[in-house]
C-alpha cells in the first residue's frame, strides 16, 4: 500500500479534481493523506456542488458524489499540516486545483512550495491538475533555484478554458474564474525551460472523461510526473497517478 499525500487549502478546491484521485486510489487499497495549513478541515468550493450560474457549470454527478464520500471520510475530517508534511513518508504527491479565492491560501505558500520541492527532489511520482500546477511552478528546487517544474513538460489549466470561463460568468460572479491577473498558463510556460514543454492539448469545453471513457480526457506524462487540465481530465490523472504506483 502506498501513501499519497494531498495538500488543500482550507476552502474553495475543486471538488472532483480532489475527489476522483482520492476514490481512485482508496478502491485501489491506497492511503491518501489529506494536509491542510493548520490541520483543520478542507472545504471544496461550494459552487462547484450547486451550479456557478443557473445551476450549470458545477462539478458532474459521480464526482459530486465521490466528494461526499470523501467529505465523510476520517482522512479528510483528521488532516495534518502543512508544517508536519515529511516528504520522505509519502510514495506519491496529489495536488488538485480550484480558481476560487480560497485557493490562494494554498497556491501562494512559501511554506508549502518548500515542501513539495522536497518531494519534488525525491523522483516519486507526482500529479498535479489545472490550478494545482501553479504549486510546482512556484516551488524552487533547492541546489538550482528554477522552478521543479523546470526540465519537465507539463499541461495545466489552458489560457482560452480560464478566459471563456471567466468572460460567460463575469456579469454574475465578477472574477471568480481568474484567481489571479497573471493566467494560469502564462505563468506554467513562463517556469519551464522551454515553451516547447508546454502542451495544450485538444480543443476542449463540454467533454469530461469518466470512470469508464478516457474520451476527451487529456493528461502529459513525463516519467514519474503526470498533469491534467480541468476537471474533464480528474479520471485520466487518477488512473495514470496509480500506473505509477503499481
Amino acid at each position: 500500500m502506498a501513501r499519497v499525500l494531498c495538500p488543500l487549502p482550507d476552502r474553495d478546491f475543486d471538488p472532483t479534481e480532489a475527489a476522483v484521485p482520492w476514490h481512485t486510489l482508496t478502491r485501489a487499497g491506497h492511503e491518501v493523506v489529506f494536509a491542510s495549513e493548520h490541520g483543520e478541515k478542507p472545504a471544496c468550493d461550494p459552487l462547484l456542488l450547486t451550479g456557478v450560474i443557473f445551476g450549470e457549470l458545477g462539478a458532474k454527478e459521480k464526482p459530486k458524489a465521490l466528494y461526499a464520500a470523501m467529505s465523510s471520510s476520517d482522512a479528510l475530517a483528521g488532516p495534518i499540516t502543512w508544517d508536519a508534511i515529511d516528504p520522505s513518508a509519502f510514495d506519491a504527491l496529489l495536488l488538485p486545483g480550484g480558481h476560487a479565492p480560497g485557493m490562494k491560501q494554498y497556491l501562494g505558500s512559501e511554506l508549502l512550495q518548500q515542501k513539495v520541492a522536497a518531494f519534488a527532489a525525491t523522483g516519486k511520482p507526482m500529479g498535479a491538475i489545472c490550478h494545482g500546477v501553479l504549486v510546482l511552478a512556484r516551488a524552487r528546487d533547492l541546489a538550482s533555484g528554477k522552478s521543479v517544474l523546470h526540465g519537465r513538460r507539463t499541461t495545466c489549466l489552458p489560457h482560452y478554458m480560464e478566459k471563456i470561463a471567466y468572460t460567460l460568468t463575469a456579469w454574475k460572479r465578477g472574477r471568480y474564474y481568474r484567481t489571479y491577473d497573471a493566467y494560469v498558463e502564462d505563468e506554467v510556460v513562463a517556469a519551464l525551460e522551454s515553451p516547447k514543454h508546454f502542451e495544450r492539448g485538444p480543443f476542449t469545453l463540454m467533454t469530461h472523461g469518466t470512470e469508464a471513457s478516457d474520451a476527451g480526457a487529456f493528461v502529459v506524462e513525463d516519467g514519474s510526473y503526470v498533469s491534467a487540465r480541468w476537471p474533464g481530465d480528474a479520471f485520466l490523472l487518477a488512473k495514470r497517478l496509480l500506473a505509477r504506483l503499481a
